[in-house]
């Protein structure tokens, strides 16, 4: 089924002489730019009745009236795949994902990822674009995730992760012995060579930007909470192997397993079979949609990271 959305606004004096994309902008802005660009071309959104170009300019007065349809995703099928529900409201949706759950379709992952189960959990989500994703957690990173219910709400969480007022916080066991905690700040681009990886990069990367500290050190290796500042594809992973102190179990960035010298059969174990990066995204904050308020989430360390924290403590004695 689609949605229909019907919408009327005057252009005010302040408005006058703005292009049509830019005025809709901010009479409607519940809506992202682009979308609106779309409506505008579509003859969705209209000036007086009347069909416009998107840099066609305002005057003060003028009508503009959005009617328009928001068409169902059906090149995804919905799939009844078990979601840990941590908060859910008419705006928002805070799933805790498991680590191995793909969050959306792509090649080689068709089905079974986090946007099919989305699907069923929510009917209406299949009217969202991306079923209301607005960020992602890579396949085997774990923990909090929040999802849009509305075109409101996901154009609102879109502008707060541009602006920079989501706070992430991610826990995580990387190797080495950190002397501190700090701050990464290196720009993150495609890998030259190897198209799978992420790179710190010198020129074309995007600004990326993490702080972390240290929770907890043992004897070759450290327990860290690293937060966002910016969000760039496996930025936490590619930026602690920049400084040397890889995530462990990472396959990507942090190699093959790496046992310390000394260690007990149980620990080299449990490193050998940690087949996956250990970073957890444990706290969210952000500002509701609709209150405006902050809210908060946080959520405990998922079982195998636990059981590896508690490896290395018994090791550290």
């Amino acid at each position: 089924m689609a949605e229909t959305i019907e919408q009327v606004a005057q252009v005010p004096e302040q408005l006058s002489g703005s292009r049509l994309d830019q005025a809709a902008a901010q009479l409607f802005p519940d809506y992202s730019r682009a979308r609106l660009q779309l409506w505008i071309k579509s003859g969705e959104l209209t000036v007086d009745a009347e069909i416009k170009k998107p840099r066609d300019k305002l005057f003060a007065g003028q009508t503009l009236h959005l009617q328009a349809e928001v068409e169902d995703e059906d090149r995804w099928l919905a799939e009844a795949i078990a979601l840990e529900v941590i908060y859910e409201d008419e705006a928002l949706l805070v799933i805790n994902k498991p680590a191995g759950l793909v969050v959306h379709p792509a090649a080689g992952h068709a089905s079974g990822t986090l946007l099919n189960a989305l699907l069923a959990h929510d009917t209406n989500l299949a009217s969202m674009p991306r079923a209301g994703i607005v960020h992602r957690l890579d396949k085997d990173t774990s923990g909090l995730m929040v999802v849009a219910k509305t075109l409101a709400a996901q154009n609102h969480l879109v502008n707060q992760l541009q602006e920079r007022t989501v706070s992430r916080e991610y826990e995580a066991i990387v190797f080495g012995m950190m002397t501190g905690g700090g701050k990464v700040v290196a720009d993150i681009g495609r890998h030259p060579r190897q198209r799978k990886k992420m790179a710190v990069i010198s020129t074309g990367g995007k600004e990326a930007i993490t702080h972390y500290r240290i929770l907890k050190r043992f004897l070759n290796h450290c327990h860290i909470r690293c937060m966002l500042e910016t969000g760039r594809t496996h930025q936490i992973r590619v930026h602690m192997a920049h400084i040397k102190h890889a995530l462990v179990g990472d396959p990507l960035y942090a190699g093959r397993p790496r046992i310390p010298k000394g260690a007990s059969e149980e620990l080299i174990n449990g490193l050998r079979g940690f087949e996956r990066q250990a970073l957890h995204a444990r706290r969210l904050s952000l500002i509701h949609p609709f209150t405006e308020e902050e809210i908060s989430w946080e959520v405990p360390l998922a079982e195998d990271v636990a059981q590896l924290l508690a490896l290395l403590s018994r090791e550290d004695v």
